[in-house]
């Protein structure tokens, strides 16, 4: 069922708080976490344990600050869930050269878990996407890239882009580099 409003009628006291653009996308993650969910739910896997795997697929031997810094994730966050995943025997970590910095790769089973979250994360993202058309889609997407590369510096944890160090950006549904815009 299609929901054009989300208050069932004009000008109600709460009308001011549904159109906020920070109410909206918060409800827009809120729903788009759980579309990834009830499509990868079997596999046990959140969408930050997901961002990190596909992160050490394409960046191995890279290490946890520099994981955190390639989602914009605080550094806490970062470690408990890499322990979590290391503890699910999907990470692997390694001395780094100056030994005190862990190298972080995925494991055999690490690798498969991706390949089996490649198809449920793909659909996730065209049920998150179906309400639109192609070109609202489009649209979409390059409007929501283009807030956050205005405001990312504004927050407590920026996103470094992997761009910018000349470095693939990762399509998440399909888990491998994406195809650059022109």
């Amino acid at each position: 069922m299609a929901i054009e409003r989300l208050t069932s009628s004009p000008d109600t006291p709460l009308d001011g708080l549904y159109r906020r653009p920070g109410f909206l996308i918060r409800r827009a993650q809120q729903i788009a976490v759980s579309l990834f969910l009830e499509e990868t739910g079997a596999l046990g896997i959140t969408t930050t344990q997901y961002g990190i795997l596909l992160v050490l697929k394409y960046q191995p031997g890279i290490d946890q600050i520099s994981v955190a810094k390639a989602l914009g994730l605080d550094r806490s966050t970062t470690g408990m869930v890499l322990a979590k995943l290391e503890a699910a025997g999907l990470v692997g970590r390694t001395l780094g050269n100056d030994r005190r910095r862990r190298n972080l790769q995925l494991t055999r089973a690490g690798e498969r878990m991706l390949r089996d979250l490649s198809e449920p994360a793909r659909r996730a993202q065209s049920r998150v996407l179906s309400p639109f058309t192609e070109e609202e889609r489009s649209q979409f997407l390059h409007l929501l890239e283009k807030f956050v590369a205005q405001f990312n510096g504004s927050t407590r944890v920026p996103l470094e882009s992997p761009r910018a160090k000349g470095k693939p950006k990762i399509d998440p549904a399909q888990g491998k580099p994406a195809r650059q815009r022109r």
